[in-house]
Parts: C-alpha cells; structure tokens; sequence
C-alpha cells in the first residue's frame, strides 16, 4: 500500500528557512532593543519580544524539520512511499489492524497477508 509523504529535500529546505527565522529574530531583538532604548513610552519596550516569539517558533520548526528530514519514520505531505519501505506514522501511532495485502513476487498479482501460494500463477510465496 502506498502512502503520501513529505520528501526529505523540502524538510531540509524547511530547516535552513528555520534557522533563517531565528536569526531573524535575533536581529529583530538587537534592532528592536537599540530603537527602544531610550522611548519614553512604556509599551515601545514590549516591541523587542515580538523576536523572542519568532526565535521560538523557527526552533520549534528547526527542530520538527531536522526529524523530518533525517527520521525513518517522518511525516509528510509530498512524496509517495510503498508501506513495506516506510510505515505510515498515523497507522502506527492509532494501531491499523488491517494487514496490508502482498504481491506475488513471480506475477505480481495481489495475495493475503495468510496466503501460501498465488491463486493467479499457483507458486508458492516466501514467508
């Protein structure tokens, strides 16, 4: 059974543009902070936290693209992977009973996960 997910390629784009968000909000803050410094205005020194706030979200993001992009079980949205090469990390976490069907390595035809042998070509399958 095929099942859709995200290739590693855009998870690692998704990492650099993470790291990019951090380090803008750090030069967010350091900007935010040298502006403010002397406002006579008390809420103009909430301005710099919107950084800490951004710097909190891209390692958030930093963090769940890195898993996604070197994990074996990773969670995406773009490339097509057969279940026996990669499970679906849903399936695995809910508990989807249901056995996936098999292919006769000789023919190809489709047989039960408690099959012995292919009922299109009638040779025995390998455990």
């Amino acid at each position: 059974m095929k099942s859709i997910k995200p290739g590693r390629g855009p998870s690692m784009q998704g990492l650099f543009g993470s790291i990019a968000a951090v380090l803008f909000g750090i030069f967010w803050m350091v900007m935010a902070f040298s502006i403010t410094a002397d406002s006579p205005f008390p809420a103009a020194h909430f301005f710099p936290f919107f950084g800490l706030v951004v710097i909190a979200i891209g390692v958030f993001q930093a963090f769940y693209h890195y898993k996604n992009a070197t994990g074996k079980q990773r969670m995406s949205l773009l490339d097509i992977v057969d279940s026996e090469e990669e499970p679906d990390p849903l399936n695995v976490r809910f508990g989807s009973h249901k056995q996936p069907n098999k292919h006769c390595p000789h023919c190809g035809g489709h047989v039960q996960h408690n099959f012995q042998f292919c009922p299109r070509c009638g040779k025995a399958l390998l455990p």
